[in-house]
């Protein structure tokens, strides 16, 4: 019953995931550039910040589901599994279609970047239950180790960013929050 539930809730996430993330693409705007926003929401337009658009919903949404049935042995390996692969896929496809359309076709389309998101969001959530049906579970504390390291890589790098062009604002020049 538990497994059913559970690939239920993955389904359910795709539009959630996806309107969580488009709304926090205006969230550090909106509260006045507030720096703990800034943690969990885009500060500029690189192409590494709106992929914090996909990596705290992820992140929230198999988390939540995770707590909320106290997932215990296996069942727990395999949600978190299946919630590193989510999450790696996800931030996989994200940059990987932005910069193929962006630089096959010479231009940037505000529909076809809100479509890399819902694409983004689908693949993970498809990945991730595949993972979750397939998987033994072994890996699961090796997706908790991906998954601390990837947020410690974008908090670190909303502050210090390495000047590389996905992590440059391509309208202002900004790297990261700019602080620099």
């Amino acid at each position: 019953m538990q497994y059913i539930a559970g690939k239920k809730w993955i389904l359910t996430g795709i539009p959630i995931l996806f309107l969580t993330g488009s709304l926090l693409h205006f969230a550090y705007e909106l509260s006045g550039k507030n720096i703990l926003i800034a943690l969990i929401a885009p500060v500029n337009e690189s192409v590494w910040e709106h992929s914090k658009m996909v990596l705290w919903p992820v992140i929230l949404w198999w988390g939540a589901y995770c707590c909320k049935c106290n997932l215990f042995g296996a069942i727990r390996g395999r949600w978190l599994t299946g919630t590193g692969i989510a999450l790696l896929t996800a931030l996989s496809v994200m940059p990987m279609l932005y910069y193929f359309y962006t630089e096959a076709f010479g231009v940037e389309l505000l529909w076809a970047d809100i479509l890399i998101l819902f694409l983004s969001v689908l693949t993970g959530q498809l990945a991730g239950l595949h993972f979750y049906d397939h998987s033994s579970g072994d890996c699961g504390k090796a997706a908790v180790l991906f998954i601390m390291m990837t947020v410690l890589l974008f908090v670190f790098f909303t502050f210090r960013p390495p000047h590389l062009p996905w992590f440059q604002d391509g309208s202002t020049g900004v790297f990261g929050i700019g602080l620099q």
